[in-house]
């Protein structure tokens, strides 16, 4: 497995902070999930993806449906750090107006492919997408983020089980495995193992990484983009909510945070002691940067 670059470390870093600055605005928030989704977001955005920043339209790109909507400070944070929205943007999130709305919606915020938040429903639209796509001759792909929580959704496996028989190879799911959800731990509320092999016996080519180990999380976006075969792809993705922010890992419901006035500082005041070295990349003459 090779080295991720510094520049996906630094990536998932400004993922974090951004997550952060913007539940600061509210002074609440999914913190947990985007802190603990920031590095597959970051290997997605900055590695993976075929993407436009200033075409967020472009026919060709990539689809990126968040259908677990509460994630959308993750993904604002992602659509900044990619370009997508200027970090001016920032301080509004949540406020009347403003283009970042607490829960994700298509029609306000440029990048967002859906409208999510009633769980399982991403993945259905994702298997229409894929289709169509496929009608229309088009390479892209459609990546479906969503959480351990929509697995409790009939819906969910119904369309699982569409995408195999209609041998979407063309769609790639993302399962964050954090294992906590509004009513606890998601493995209490309704027992979802053995996840690998139920995806395998829904005819998906499966893979189950550490989610919060970029070096695994960029091998595995490789693989399920190089597979030659005609399955849709899985990769479960086991992370740690709040990684990052020790204080924010340790809380025991951590699903919606409610975090007091000094604590944003010192959150970030964690993430800046153990920000990722500098880097210098090449441009395509080959001078750095």
């Amino acid at each position: 497995m090779s080295n991720p670059s510094a520049s996906l470390h630094s990536a998932a870093w400004r993922i974090r902070r951004y997550a952060l600055r913007m539940g600061e605005v509210q002074g609440q928030g999914y913190i947990g999930q985007a802190l603990g989704w920031a590095d597959v977001l970051a290997v997605a955005y900055h590695h993976a993806m075929n993407l436009r920043p200033q075409e967020p339209e472009w026919e060709g790109r990539d689809r990126f449906l968040l259908s677990h909507g509460h994630y959308a400070i993750a993904h604002y944070a992602a659509l900044i750090e990619a370009g997508v929205i200027s970090e001016s943007e920032l301080d509004t999130y949540g406020s009347d107006d403003s283009r970042l709305p607490m829960s994700g919606m298509a029609a306000y915020t440029p990048g967002m492919e859906i409208s999510g938040g009633s769980l399982g429903q991403g993945l259905v639209i994702g298997v229409g997408m894929a289709l169509g796509l496929k009608q229309k001759r088009n390479p892209a792909f459609v990546y479906n983020s969503m959480s351990d929580g929509e697995l409790d959704e009939g819906s969910t496996w119904e369309a699982a089980m569409s995408a195999a028989h209609h041998q979407l190879d063309n769609l790639i799911c993302l399962v964050d495995v954090n294992n906590q959800q509004a009513d606890g731990p998601s493995t209490k509320v309704l027992g979802f193992e053995p996840l690998a092999d139920k995806w395998a016996a829904f005819g998906w080519h499966v893979q189950r990484v550490n989610g919060n180990d970029i070096a695994a999380v960029q091998a595995a976006f490789d693989a399920a983009r190089a597979l030659k075969d005609s399955k849709p792809r899985v990769i479960l993705f086991d992370t740690l909510m709040g990684k990052g922010v020790p204080f924010l890992e340790q809380r025991e419901k951590n699903h919606f945070i409610r975090v007091d006035p000094p604590e944003w500082q010192q959150a970030l005041e964690i993430l800046d002691q153990n920000q990722p070295a500098p880097y210098v990349e090449a441009n395509a003459q080959g001078v750095a940067a």
